[in-house]
């Protein structure tokens, strides 16, 4: 790849974790007006003032709309501080060369190249444009963990999960450590509701858990996950 095609790659890299969470904004850090009647705003303001999320605009950040694999990608790449930085390619990537579904266009473009590079367990087949489920979010949010955090090598106590046959996905495993760790939970009636599309609310809630957890529980010396 040419030098000066190289470092215009860097500066997009570089700038991709400005962007806005649903693709939508590059929101200045304001208040959200809608989503005061959230039980879990204070934790989406701290990852706003983080820079991990932004709103669809400058006051909303629609809490109940689901989210797309694309908006998850871009979280996880933000939370994760993930970049391509120091990556030398011989040719500019493109998001279709490891996701065949994907735009090179779009929005999300870069983010994907990033994940794709730092081997956060995505599939080949992603739709970008599909709306995860909370099983599928919790997964790859911990497969993305995993593999650049300081997660326990700890024998699991399963959780009873009320309506664990609702799983399709193989990923109750995932799941399972999820709870253990206090990045997901069941709700009062111990139902975890996999196949429900997960909302940006509950999306922003389990990646601050995760940030909290990884925060908490250091990797020593020499022994990150990356």
């Amino acid at each position: 790849m040419k030098t000066t095609a190289f470092k215009r790659l860097a500066l997009t890299a570089a700038s991709v974790l400005t962007l806005a969470f649903a693709g939508q904004s590059f929101a200045a850090a304001v208040s959200f007006d809608d989503i005061s009647a959230t039980p879990v705003k204070d934790k989406i303001i701290s990852l706003q003032e983080q820079g991990v999320i932004h709103g669809v605009s400058d006051t909303k950040f629609l809490p109940d709309a689901p989210v797309t694999a694309a908006q998850g990608i871009q979280m996880f790449v933000n939370a994760l501080d993930l970049n391509i930085d120091l990556l030398r390619f011989f040719k500019a990537p493109l998001a279709t060369d490891y996701f065949p579904n994907a735009s090179n266009d779009a929005w999300y473009a870069e983010a994907l190249i990033i994940a794709a590079n730092n081997d956060i367990g995505l599939p080949s087949n992603l739709d970008p444009g599909k709306s995860w489920t909370r099983e599928e979010f919790t997964h790859q949010l911990m497969l993305a963990i995993q593999k650049h955090s300081n997660l326990p090598m700890i024998k699991i106590m399963p959780v009873d999960i009320a309506d664990s046959t609702e799983f399709t996905g193989g990923s109750d495993g995932s799941v399972q450590l999820a709870l253990v760790l206090g990045i997901a939970a069941l709700d009062s009636s111990g139902k975890f509701h996999p196949a429900a599309d997960i909302t940006r609310a509950e999306a922003a809630e389990m990646v601050y858990n995760a940030l909290e957890y990884i925060a908490a529980h250091p990797a020593p010396a020499g022994m990150t996950g990356e």
